[in-house]
């Protein structure tokens, strides 16, 4: 079989590129994909025989979710600042989440497509912890495809 040397392929850094508005390594992604509803048609053969034909319904996208250790860039904040300020035309953007291997070499691509940040939260914060802080982002979006 072609491809089974490096199949499963393994994610070890994420990186998002909102055009110009986002750039970065996230260290957690969720939400690349879709799903259909299913719509079931009930019908009956001409010998009298019931049945179920399921079709696709209204397709749904799902919602990328990023994480990361909170860094100084603002990008994401400042992306978001566009929606809260209602600035959601100037918001909208297509971008591109990437998965590169421990060699940083780039072995997954996904591109979305009308993007904006419909959450932004940041790191719950406590004296005690040792853990890093971390930030999390939520796009939703028109449409995504794997392109790699």
């Amino acid at each position: 079989m072609p491809g089974r040397a490096t199949d499963p392929l393994v994610g070890f850094h994420f990186g998002i590129e909102v055009s110009g508005k986002v750039s970065g390594l996230f260290t957690e992604v969720g939400g690349l994909g879709s799903e259909s509803d299913i719509v079931e048609h009930k019908a009956t053969t001409p010998a009298g025989v019931d049945f179920v034909q399921k079709m696709p319904g209204r397709l749904k996208w799902g919602d990328i979710t990023l994480k990361r250790g909170i860094t100084a860039t603002m990008d994401v904040w400042a992306w978001r600042q566009l929606v809260i300020d209602g600035k959601t035309v100037s918001a909208r953007a297509n971008g591109s989440v990437s998965m590169y291997d421990t060699d940083g070499t780039l072995v997954a691509q996904w591109d979305f497509v009308n993007g904006w940040p419909s959450k932004v939260s940041g790191p719950s914060l406590t004296s005690d912890s040792t853990a890093f802080g971390v930030e999390e982002m939520t796009i939703v979006h028109e449409g995504i495809k794997r392109i790699k």
